[in-house]
């Protein structure tokens, strides 16, 4: 009998789901979320890639598509250990004839695809543009001509028609395998939870959310208060369910669409689409960039230094113990709620690698750990762009903290609540060429 393996990364979902429609054309499914044992300890920039927060919000969407599944009669299949190897093990035992996935970006998932290619050399391994508004073969560029920078993709893309959202399967083949999955969401389940998330994962709570936001006014203001540092209603909130695949970003886009045939359509709404563009350059250029998405020095000759790794400095700025009181209240925010706007993150970056002379791979890192709504392509190459190393054409940006601070946060209510007490006393009169280079 012809067996299929479908291997779940960032697509937690039925709906719109590309990869799941081609897996279905097989006798017998399994449906598998591997959970890397590498992902929770220290490795690069000595921190777990999944935090406490990404690993809640991971399991909230699990458990919502188990219960999906079980509603098209098939199950999710859990395994915890080193990706390739429990991978091999379910080719090997059940007689794997196909591995589905969608595509990566991300080198680790690469370097598992690579290994599973070279032990089983007759797998048919099949990835699926499952995670952007285009696939490959409506992309208008090929992945090699895309362009160094947003604006040129911006211009071709957004004149380009994107498909409909596809049906979900009326039935699924069953699955070889009785999965006994308790261990594993034991191992998943974080120690420590967020007592009040602001965020819930799974695609049930994506699409609550998605209705509350175009059953609103928001998105016909969007523009007006996107750059707001706090507040719920203050920008769309869709990041984390999109990077988490419980929502498509055609899902997004067709809804955004309807929004504005049923309501209004202004600059607001289309500055929603603005930022679908912006995610989906980024998810293209890391698929064209491979392990230089994570250079040093990019993929340009930066026009500074971009920056070396001084211990002190950097766990201060994790700490929220810097001598900036707005960079302070968003980090603390993003310790706190595993979110921070996007105007905070750009705010911290460039304080990290221009007022800290930081290497800017290290708050990339950081970031990867906590953000709810981390993604390898959007995350790395935003870092990138912030240091000048990347596919900024201005070469880096370099933010005024004061005047950032007078135009977002003028009467201090933000830093007030995110960190009303202020930086130790010692560090008041302690210019930063004064921090200590090393602990």
């Amino acid at each position: 009998m012809h067996t299929a393996l479908y291997w779940l990364t960032n697509d937690l979902r039925v709906d719109d789901n590309p990869a799941l429609l081609r897996a279905a054309n097989s006798d017998r499914l399994i449906i598998t979320y591997c959970l890397d044992t590498r992902e929770l300890h220290p490795r690069r920039y000595h921190l777990a890639q999944l935090g406490n927060g990404r690993r809640q919000f991971l399991y909230e969407g699990l458990r919502d598509l188990e219960q999906q599944l079980k509603a098209h009669q098939q199950q999710l299949h859990l395994c915890y250990g080193r990706g390739d190897e429990e991978l091999a093990q379910l080719i090997q035992d059940y007689d794997v004839g196909r591995l589905i996935c969608a595509r990566q970006a991300g080198s680790d998932e690469r370097a598992i695809l690579a290994k599973l290619q070279h032990r089983f050399p007759d797998l048919a391994i099949e990835e699926v543009d499952n995670t952007t508004l285009f696939s490959s073969q409506t992309l208008p560029f090929t992945t090699a001509e895309l362009p160094n920078s947003f604006t040129p993709f911006r211009k071709i893309a957004e004149r380009e028609a994107i498909a409909h959202t596809l049906p979900t399967p009326q039935q699924l083949p069953p699955s070889p395998c009785r999965s006994e999955n308790n261990v594993v969401w034991g191992m998943l389940r974080p120690a420590s939870i967020i007592a009040e998330p602001m965020f819930q994962g799974g695609s049930q709570a994506a699409q609550r959310h998605m209705e509350t936001y175009f059953s609103s006014d928001h998105p016909q203001n969007y523009k007006e208060v996107r750059n707001a540092l706090d507040g719920w209603d203050n920008s769309s909130k869709f990041s984390g369910w999109l990077n988490q695949g419980s929502l498509s970003p055609r899902q997004l886009f067709h809804r955004l669409q309807r929004y504005e045939r049923e309501v209004v359509a202004n600059d607001s709404t289309y500055w929603l689409f603005f930022e679908l563009l912006w995610r989906e350059y980024f998810q293209w250029l890391a698929l064209r960039l491979g392990n230089d998405l994570y250079r040093f020095g990019g993929t340009r000759q930066p026009k500074r230094n971009p920056g070396c790794f001084y211990p002190e400095r950097y766990r201060r700025w994790c700490a929220g113990n810097t001598p900036y009181p707005l960079v302070n209240a968003c980090m603390k925010q993003l310790l706190q709620t595993g979110y921070m706007s996007n105007r905070g993150r750009q705010i911290v970056a460039s304080c990290l690698i221009h007022e800290l002379g930081m290497d800017w791979r290290y708050g990339a890192a950081w970031f990867e750990h906590h953000l709810l709504d981390y993604n390898v392509g959007s995350n790395w190459g935003n870092w990138q762009y912030i240091a000048g190393v990347g596919a900024d054409p201005r070469g880096g940006r370099h933010f005024n903290i004061d005047k950032q601070t007078a135009q977002y946060d003028p009467s201090g209510d933000f830093v007030q609540h995110w960190s009303p007490q202020p930086v130790q006393s010692q560090m008041d009169s302690m210019g930063i060429d004064d921090w200590p280079l090393e602990t």
